[in-house]
């Protein structure tokens, strides 16, 4: 199905790299807002580095079936980052429905109307990481050197069989400070350059043994003892965290990480939803 070309039309003059930017910009925008109208529950997890090329992929061509390479790697990011199948399915409709509708008006998402090749390319791409993830779960996040969130959901099982043993909550002994940052307006390199200072940043302050990992495209946490270390620590994080992103000029824009102390809930399965809570926050 041919699409409309995102690149503005100038005639035999081809666009300069400012325009094409512009219009790389614009198309993200205007996908961006139709996914969150489709459902998209955590704005703050949507913008991945992908997702610029399949802008990229879509504006050289004039046609998202040009972008079906682009589109299997943006739905394995999104399988890897938590994203559900539907989810990922009503984000494409919503590129889909962008990319015919031509203005700026309010567009519609359909997963019906999306073709059925790309419907199928991007749910085998999902479905390749996701039947992964069951099989050979991965230690370490390749962004940020951090555990991954099932390191974080094996140390939480000893805690809460520690706490058992005691008769006593896990809550009493230990407690997550997890720290969120909105890269949703921020694309490409920057994005990637935030969470990596971000991981840095807790490294430098749970330095003694304290158990920390990513959870999600833009939040990680650390479990640490709930002692009177508590407090000074949450001040160091944000010291640190404020160092760090304000070298950026793109970061230092996005305002301030979130950073919070989250109790434990009361049984290790529950723990588990939190952290995948937590995750897409």
């Amino acid at each position: 199905m041919d699409v409309p070309a995102t690149r503005p039309d100038s005639g035999d003059t081809p666009p300069t790299q400012a325009e094409r930017d512009a219009s790389l910009r614009a198309l993200r925008a205007r996908w961006r807002t139709a996914s969150l109208a489709a459902g998209w529950r955590f704005p703050s997890d949507w913008a991945l580095p992908e997702v610029d090329a399949v802008c990229a992929a879509v504006m050289a061509k004039g046609r998202v079936e040009a972008a079906e390479t682009a589109l299997a790697g943006l739905a394995r990011a999104r399988a890897a980052a938590g994203a559900g199948l539907a989810e990922t399915l009503a984000d494409l409709a919503a590129l889909h429905a962008v990319l015919g509708h031509g203005g700026d008006g309010f567009v519609a998402p359909d997963v019906d109307a999306t073709p059925a090749r790309l419907l199928r390319t991007t749910a085998l791409a999902w479905a390749d990481v996701a039947t992964d993830q069951l099989v050979h779960t991965e230690v370490t996040d390749a962004l940020t050197g951090l555990p991954s969130a099932a390191y974080l959901r094996t140390r939480l099982a000893e805690v809460y069989r520690a706490a058992a043993a005691r008769d006593r909550p896990a809550a009493d002994d230990h407690v997550l400070l997890v720290v969120s940052l909105d890269l949703s307006a921020v694309a490409g390199f920057p994005r990637l350059t935030g969470m990596i200072l971000v991981a840095d940043a807790l490294r430098s302050v749970f330095d003694s043994g304290q158990s920390i990992a990513s959870l999600g495209p833009s939040v990680v946490a650390a479990l640490v003892p709930k002692d009177e270390r508590v407090a000074s620590h949450g001040v160091a994080l944000r010291r640190a965290l404020h160092e760090r992103l304000s070298v950026d000029a793109q970061l230092a824009d996005v305002g301030k990480p979130r950073v919070s102390a989250v109790r434990l809930p009361a049984t290790h399965e529950l723990a588990c939803d939190l952290l995948a809570h937590l995750a897409r926050a």
